[in-house]
């Protein structure tokens, strides 16, 4: 198998190294990530200026194309300079904090595995849902055991598992639940400070969504120490609401 990975924390982050160590096992990985973080970047493309490349080395050894542009700069790039054929299949993380409900909007760990869907490729995005004192070790695990088995999963084109990991150890997780995304808004409280010269500004934050008691929606069902795995497909278009303007349109 032949891997293609990516995140959004930058290739020097611990996340990446974590999940290569466990994915080197199973298939040929090759690493294209960004050269610096671009957290939060969402599916932002890099054409006003140009896409610097290079070897990144650790521990004195080869690791992968550090890249100038976003996750989803990466993975074009990856796949149209870098790599002779297309990969098996595309991972994106181990990202830092957790990309439940609508943080797929805003992503750029979730938009290297959104990149991959759109010109065919399987792909992974994997969170760990926390910010502090993370331990990456089983999460790399379980994305390694996915991976080796991604095929019995019959993914349909266009469509990537968007993957979060309670930051627990492996026996204080309950178990895997398949859910849907939460569509509860997360972002928009803004904390007001001052800065040495006493001019105001805002640091904008997340406040976590009320959602409801349900361990088939993402957000509940992490938070309450369950991976989750949810499809996320590339076609926005709302059918229900196009079927009824078009049969409207018809009479």
């Amino acid at each position: 198998m032949n891997i293609l990975l990516t995140n959004d924390d930058g290739i020097y982050a611990a996340g990446i190294d974590a999940l290569y160590l466990e994915l080197k096992k199973i298939g040929n990985v090759t690493i294209v990530a960004p050269d610096s973080e671009k957290s939060s970047v969402g599916h932002g493309i890099t054409l006003a200026h140009p896409i610097w490349h290079k070897k990144i080395y650790k521990n004195n050894k080869y690791f992968g194309i550090g890249v100038s542009g976003t996750p989803a700069d990466c993975v074009k790039f990856a796949t149209a300079v870098i790599l002779k054929n297309k990969p098996d299949l595309v991972i994106s993380g181990i990202n830092l904090g957790p990309n439940d409900g609508c943080s797929v909007f805003y992503s750029g760990t979730v938009a290297g595995a959104r990149e991959a869907a759109l010109i065919g490729i399987p792909a992974i995005a994997i969170s760990l849902a926390t910010f502090v004192n993370p331990v990456y070790d089983y999460a790399a695990k379980y994305c390694a055991k996915l991976a080796k088995n991604f095929d019995k999963l019959n993914i349909p084109k266009g469509t990537f598992l968007n993957i979060n990991v309670p930051n627990k150890k492996e026996k204080q997780i309950k178990g895997v639940r398949y859910t849907s995304q939460c569509t509860l808004p997360i972002h928009g409280t803004f904390k007001k400070r001052s800065d040495p010269h006493l001019r105001n500004y805002y640091w904008m934050s997340a406040k976590a969504p009320i959602n409801r008691k349900n361990l088939n929606i993402d957000t509940y069902a992490l938070n309450n120490d369950y991976i989750t795995i949810t499809p996320i497909g590339n076609d926005s278009t709302d059918y229900n609401y196009l079927n009824k303007i078009n049969a409207k349109s018809t009479k």
